[in-house]
């Protein structure tokens, strides 16, 4: 074996197994991905995230997902991506814009406390999927994947996900390319959290609580945003 499919052997494991029997069509662009991000790797370029993180997103059982928030591709800055759209390690500092931007829009929609870490995993454990539309990126060059392949298999997880009651948060244009898989009824669109376009329609969009609406309508039951532990101490 060579240290190429080593690598790729170890990025595809971190695949929770639901994902790979419902994914099951997708199968050879999961492998395909794979490979072509470990021979990356391997020749010695920056990819971000972490191999082991590439597919975080999917480490959860598929059953557990009620809302999905869609991000475009990972933090090209070193230290940030860790696999989670939009999330970063606990202690990055500082916090990336567009985290700053949702944070302000989670105190103006929740009425909760700002947190201060920049991990939103806890989110993932209450029902939320934390997914990139392309999942690597190379370091410094945002968007620098696109067009790699990753579209594909990011749109059959939203066509999974679709078949079950679902809320899909779609900040930016590349997010809401995927509208039409979901259902814009189970959508919830506006501007992406970038300082770039953050006040073209993300501020005031009430994501938040608009997700546990619909989540309610379909008969699911609402998420729990709160970010115990991680608001700004008094």
């Amino acid at each position: 074996m060579t240290d190429t499919e080593a690598l790729a052997g170890r990025i595809l494991a971190t695949v929770h197994p639901s994902w790979r029997t419902v994914l099951r069509d997708a199968d050879a662009d999961l492998c395909g991905a794979a490979e072509r991000t470990a021979a990356r790797v391997i020749a010695g370029e920056q990819i971000l995230p972490a191999p082991e993180n590439i597919f975080r997103a999917l480490s959860r059982s598929a059953a557990e997902t009620r809302v999905l928030i869609l991000g475009q591709d990972p933090y090209p800055t070193p230290g940030h991506a860790v696999g989670l759209s939009f999330s970063s390690a606990a202690t990055t500092r500082p916090l990336p814009k567009s985290l700053q931007n949702i944070y302000t829009e989670y105190e103006s929609d929740l009425g909760l406390p700002r947190p201060v870490s920049a991990d939103l995993t806890p989110w993932t454990e209450h029902g939320v999927m934390l997914l990139n539309r392309v999942l690597t990126v190379t370091a410094g060059a945002a968007g620098s994947h696109r067009g790699t392949g990753w579209e594909e298999i990011t749109a059959a997880v939203v066509g999974h996900l679709a078949t079950r009651p679902l809320a899909a948060v779609l900040w930016g244009r590349q997010a809401q390319e995927v509208a039409g898989l979901v259902g814009t009824q189970r959508c919830i669109m506006s501007a992406h959290p970038s300082p770039l376009s953050a006040y073209r329609g993300f501020f005031g969009s009430r994501p938040f609580t608009r997700a546990n609406a619909l989540l309610v309508e379909q008969g699911a039951e609402p998420v729990d945003w709160s970010l115990t532990g991680q608001e700004v101490a008094p």
